[in-house]
């Protein structure tokens, strides 16, 4: 994959269903750690949907504010339909990333895009979910690294137990 860090923040996430999604995508793709500000995550968290167990392996921490989730030495790149952002297929992701997502059901506020170093946009006809936000982002970032993995190994270790499929040879 990339060189370099990939964080993740999570403003106020709505449900522990995508939280779940975020953290199995983060395993997925290599995440360094996930964050999260607001409450709501916090009260839902009792209904465990990891199904992966990704958090004995990506810390997932509460934030006060989501800019204190910041690595010091990282590219801040909100994610959101914000006026003025650059479309995701233009964009180059920097080494070190934190990626900000806002919630569900709002927007990342303006003083958090005002604080960003980069904004972008998944460029679709309406919103996306969450999880699929970050989803998209994430293999973005794969998509144009020049260090992607790739092959039937990967195919193996990645792959259920119970998938043993194969494409049938010439």
């Amino acid at each position: 994959m990339t060189t370099g860090k990939v964080h993740i923040g999570l403003i106020n996430p709505k449900s522990p269903t995508n939280v779940g999604s975020v953290m199995r995508a983060s395993g997925n793709y290599q995440v360094n750690a996930v964050c999260y500000s607001g409450q709501r995550y916090s009260h839902a968290a009792k209904f465990h949907t990891d199904t992966k167990n990704i958090t004995q392996k990506i810390p997932l921490t509460e934030v006060e504010h989501i800019i204190a989730g910041k690595p010091q030495e990282a590219t801040m790149v909100c994610v959101d339909l914000v006026e003025g952002a650059t479309p995701l297929p233009e964009y180059q992701h920097p080494d070190n990333a934190y990626y900000v997502f806002g919630p569900e059901d709002g927007t990342i506020s303006q003083s958090v895009i005002d604080s960003a170093d980069d904004v972008v946009y998944i460029p679709t006809i309406g919103c996306m979910n969450l999880a699929a936000t970050v989803n998209v982002v994430l293999y973005d970032r794969l998509a144009k690294s020049a260090n992607k993995i790739a092959g039937d190994e990967l195919i193996r270790s990645s792959r259920d137990i119970n998938n043993k499929v194969k494409v049938k040879s010439p």
